[in-house]
C-alpha cells in the first residue's frame, strides 16, 4: 500500500535546499524565495533583519492562510509589528529555520492547505 500523498502536478514542491540555493519543482533558485502553491517568486529580504510586513505583502495578495518563514540556518524572532500586521490580514505565521520551513511547507501543501513559505537560504 502506498501511503505517500498524491501531489497534483501544478503544485510547487521543495525538493532540496542547501548553502545558497533551493531546488523547487525541478528549478534551481539561488536567491531568497517565496514559494506559493502555484509559483515561486524572488523574495526581497536578504537576511532576517530585512523581514518586514512590506516584504511579506505578496502572501496576503495570494490568499495565504499560513505563512512559514525560514530564517536561514537558525531561527530568528519576527518583530511583533510584523506578526501583528500578518494576523490583521488573517494570515497565521510560523517562524523557523529554513530546513524546517521547507519540510513543513511540503507537508501542508500535500494536505491542500493554503500555505506559502518565505525562505532565506542557509549559509
Amino acid at each position: 500500500m502506498d501511503i505517500t500523498p498524491i501531489i497534483p502536478g501544478d503544485r510547487m514542491i521543495i525538493e532540496a535546499y542547501g548553502p545558497g540555493r533551493f531546488r523547487i519543482s525541478g528549478q534551481v533558485h539561488e536567491t531568497p524565495v517565496m514559494v506559493f502553491l502555484d509559483e515561486v517568486k524572488t523574495w526581497a529580504a536578504a537576511d532576517a533583519g530585512d523581514i518586514d510586513a512590506e516584504s511579506l505583502a505578496q502572501a496576503a495578495q495570494k490568499g495565504v492562510e499560513v505563512l512559514l518563514i525560514g530564517t536561514g540556518a537558525k531561527m530568528h524572532l519576527l518583530p511583533p509589528e510584523v506578526r501583528r500586521a500578518l494576523r490583521e490580514q488573517g494570515i497565521g505565521v510560523e517562524v523557523m529555520d529554513t530546513g524546517a520551513a521547507c519540510r513543513t511547507f511540503n507537508i501542508l501543501m500535500a494536505e491542500s492547505r493554503q500555505v506559502a513559505a518565505a525562505l532565506l537560504p542557509i549559509a
